[in-house]
Order: structure tokens, then C-alpha cells, then sequence
């Protein structure tokens, strides 16, 4: 018998994003695996689709690291682990670049119409080509609003700026960088939604974020304005803002998250000429996930040797 420990990887993956998990630990991989063995699993390497909370931590007596293949945890319950000396991993800044390029593909897609050209397109529709069809909406000289200017935020304001737009952020505190090199200006979230064409949503899902995007919020932004939203799904409400949608309160969404995930085929919204869904695909370029799995590894194989993982979310477990 093997005296390595034992680690279960939630779901298969392609092998080479796991190489270095080889001869370090015993591995078992996919969800048949983990139901069989979660009571004898030390190390749990997860994605977001799975919930890591008190019924699967009661059933994991021995678990001893918790790697979450994502930057967000909001599929783990943290302060379950905590309570246990469970440290919490996740994958921060590999992602930036691959996410803040789909922020922009989304926006441009909703400003320029593309699912709907592209399906009167595919639909024979050009003979009604006519001056004022498929009118969208223009970036340069339009604003550019940002909630949440993290890295990732910062990263989409960079690439705004190029196409020419003025950048402004709500945001817990001053960005210095920002506002020096993209002459961004902090605003209240009141006033970046009155005041912009576009909003783009950058925040982590918290008790505080959490349907941060309401009926008020939705019916203070422009009737022009596009929301897009690559952060969480649970910072929107998905209710107020088909009604807004559907009765004209702001022009389009771009949503890359949803509340729930996935969104159920026959939500309302999927039925709306401005919403355009994609599921979930921030992350989704070959260079990102495959970085995002060498971190969620070495955060595995760093706990389950004993050592700090080099991204831990609960770091209080190393005080106790």
C-alpha cells in the first residue's frame, strides 16, 4: 500500500494539466471516484461546479487541503473549512488576461449587435439591408463604467481605453494607476450608472455584492446603456433586469455568469434579442486553464505536504 496521500481530482481533466501531481500523491480522478472515496481523500482538487460544504466536509474526515480550480470560492463554503484547519486554495491572476479579452468581446458584441446580425445573416435576411439596420451603439467617446477595478477590471479599462473610451470606476478604494494612465475618475456607484454607456461588472460574490445590481440600480442607468457582467452571476439580479431588458429600462446585457449556472434552457432571457449568454467562457483559452490547474496544483501538493499554499483564501489556518 502506498504511503503517498491520497488526492481525488473532481473531474477529468486533460493529463498533462495534472503532470506534476505524478508520483506525489495517489490520484483518483471524476465524480464516480469521488463519491467512492471521499472519506479516505487527504487533498480535494475542485472546480466550481461542485459544492464543497458541510454534507460533503462531514462525509471527508480526513481532508487536509480544499484546491478550488477558479480566483472565486463561492462554490466552497470557507468558513466550514476554516473551522476544520482546512486551508482553501484558488488560481488568481492567471486568468486576467483571458477574462478581461472576453469582457471586451462581449461588450463589442452587444454594441455592434453580432448575434442577431449574424443570425439574419445565417436567415437569408440581408435583402432588408437598409441604412439604419443593425445600428449599434459606438465605443469611441462613449463611457465606459467599471465595477470593481481589480486586476481584472484594470485589465478591461486598458484595453477600453485603446478603442477610445473614457473610463470611470466604483470602486472601495482609489486606483492611482488608473487614474494617472487612463485618466479613469472614481465615482459613486450611483453616478458611474447614470453617467455611463457601457457598465461592466469585475466584483466578487459576497453577503455585500449580492444582487448589487437590482431594480434600482438598473433603473438608474441610461436607456442606451449595455450591462456586461464577467463576474459573478449572483451580483445581478436576473428578475429585475428581464424586466428591464423586456421594457426598454437599458438597451442590452452581455452576461458571461448567470443566477443559477447554468441558466435553465427555457430562462426567459435566452428569449431576448439584447441579451446575449455565453457559459461561462472567461477563463476558457488554452494558455489560462492550463496555468489555472498547475496553481490549483501546487496549492494541493503545498497542503498536502504540510506547507502554505502559495494562494490560500483562509490564511488564518496557518495561525492556529
Amino acid at each position: 500500500m502506498s504511503n503517498l496521500p491520497l488526492a481525488i481530482v473532481s473531474h477529468a481533466l486533460p493529463n498533462d494539466w495534472l503532470a506534476m501531481l505524478k508520483d506525489r500523491c495517489q490520484l483518483l480522478i471524476g465524480p464516480a471516484e469521488l463519491e467512492a472515496h471521499l472519506s479516505e481523500a487527504e487533498g480535494l482538487f475542485t472546480l466550481l461546479t461542485l459544492r464543497v460544504d458541510e454534507v460533503l466536509l462531514s462525509r471527508a474526515q480526513r481532508l487536509r487541503v480544499v484546491s478550488n480550480m477558479a480566483v472565486g470560492v463561492d462554490n466552497v463554503d470557507v468558513a466550514a473549512c476554516t473551522r476544520r484547519g482546512i486551508p482553501v486554495g484558488n488560481t488568481p491572476g492567471v486568468l486576467t488576461e483571458a477574462t478581461a479579452d472576453l469582457t471586451m468581446a462581449l461588450l463589442l458584441s452587444a454594441a455592434r449587435r453580432l448575434p442577431e446580425a449574424s443570425a439574419d445573416a445565417r436567415e437569408g435576411r440581408w435583402a432588408t439591408w437598409t441604412p439604419t439596420a443593425w445600428l449599434g451603439a459606438d465605443l469611441n467617446g462613449a463611457t465606459l463604467g467599471i465595477v470593481g477595478l481589480g486586476r481584472i477590471g484594470l485589465a478591461v479599462a486598458t484595453r477600453a481605453k485603446a478603442f477610445g473610451m473614457q473610463i470611470v470606476y466604483a470602486n472601495r478604494n482609489a486606483n492611482q494607476e488608473a487614474e494617472q494612465t487612463l485618466r479613469a475618475s472614481r465615482l459613486s456607484l450611483d453616478d458611474l450608472l447614470r453617467q455611463s454607456d457601457f457598465v461592466s461588472l469585475h466584483l466578487p460574490l459576497s453577503s455585500e455584492t449580492r444582487r448589487l445590481i437590482d431594480e434600482r440600480a438598473l433603473r438608474l442607468m441610461k436607456p442606451t446603456a449595455i450591462l456586461v457582467n464577467a463576474a459573478r452571476g449572483g451580483v445581478v439580479n436576473m428578475t429585475a433586469l428581464h424586466r428591464a431588458l423586456s421594457e426598454g429600462w437599458i438597451a442590452g446585457a452581455a452576461l458571461d455568469v448567470t443566477d443559477p449556472e447554468p441558466l435553465p434552457a427555457d430562462h426567459p432571457l435566452y428569449r431576448l434579442p439584447n441579451c446575449l449568454i455565453t457559459p461561462h467562457i472567461g477563463s476558457a483559452t488554452r494558455g489560462a486553464r492550463k496555468r489555472m490547474a498547475e496553481l490549483a496544483c501546487e496549492n494541493l501538493l503545498a497542503g498536502l505536504e504540510g506547507k502554505p499554499m502559495p494562494h490560500c483564501v483562509n490564511r488564518e489556518v496557518y495561525n492556529r
